[in-house]
């Protein structure tokens, strides 16, 4: 469906504002159609995404920082989200041995095996970019890489 109709605006000042705001739209859509994916997980997007850090990170530690760096959403609160994941019991924290300062956070099997169910599930579901020819789909990755250069 286009822009257009689902804002139900029919004009704009120019393309730059029309793609502007078709990209927010989007962004909106799409979180939205994950977040209705992993509430049946008991999961919000922010926990997701830590969670796939602390994977890729597996079996290194992580610490705060490393967390605040890499995640997608930079205005959320990574203590508080490692919080939540803890009493889910999907993450653990230790204090760190060289620096007692410092909190190692590590994913646990129960987080692996929740992100391999998630997996499953996402690959089904692509959330509309299956519209997308592959190469569409690298035209589109590389004009993102360009808005933000």
């Amino acid at each position: 469906m286009k822009i257009e109709d689902e804002i139900k605006q029919s004009t704009f000042k120019d393309e730059y504002q029309k793609a502007h705001i078709n990209l927010v739209f989007t962004t909106g859509w799409l979180q939205q159609q994950q977040s209705g994916q992993f509430k049946e997980f008991g999961l919000t997007l922010p926990q997701f995404n830590i969670l796939r850090i602390l994977r890729g990170q597996h079996p290194k530690p992580a610490t705060v920082n490393l967390l605040i760096e890499r995640m997608l959403d930079k205005t959320s609160n990574a203590s508080r989200i490692v919080d939540k994941l803890e009493v889910k019991h999907l993450v653990t924290r230790t204090v760190c041995p060289s620096n007692r300062r410092a909190v190692d956070i590590r994913i646990t099997e129960a987080g692996l095996e929740l992100l391999r169910q998630l997996d499953a599930v996402m690959q089904n579901q692509q959330l509309g970019l299956q519209n997308l020819t592959l190469d569409e789909a690298a035209q589109l990755s590389s004009l993102l890489d360009k808005i933000r250069d």
